[in-house]
């Protein structure tokens, strides 16, 4: 259809003529209101960043208590069923720092800790604040 014809249409019909796909020969044009056209243009993109899963973190202290450890591990075993990636860091102030080793270990047991398959994404490794690693479900 020729660009005056689908002109005419649309104005007889109080509507807007909206290009879709300009790459096409010729190119794909509507007969749409453009204010509903956008407004769900931008609910779709909306749906399209729920669907997307985020990055969680989760900070842990050198000497946080037991009963802290396991709530936490069952929050990050909530984040990894809703399919989040989780980021755990522990958190290494002053004189902390110089045992990295230890710290190594104390996020290793932690990760046993766990209750749902996970897959290490990033082994633990030193990080200017700390130790850091990051884990997704399988």
């Amino acid at each position: 259809m020729k660009l005056e014809e689908a002109l005419k249409m649309a104005f007889e019909r109080h509507l807007d003529l909206v290009e879709i796909t300009s790459k096409a020969n010729p190119p794909v044009v509507k007969i749409v209101d453009y204010g509903k056209f956008l407004y769900w243009q931008r609910k779709k993109e909306k749906e399209k960043k729920k669907q997307q899963k985020e990055l969680k973190c989760i900070r842990i202290g050198f000497k946080e208590s037991e009963h802290d450890l396991n709530f936490k591990a069952k929050k990050i075993s909530e984040f990894l069923e809703d399919g989040h990636q989780v980021r755990i860091d522990l958190i290494l102030r002053g004189r902390e720092k110089a045992f990295s080793e230890q710290a190594i270990e104390k996020i290793k047991n932690f990760l046993e800790k766990i209750e749902i398959s996970y897959k290490i994404i990033q082994e633990p490794k030193k990080v200017p604040r700390g130790i850091s690693a990051m884990i997704v479900k399988k």
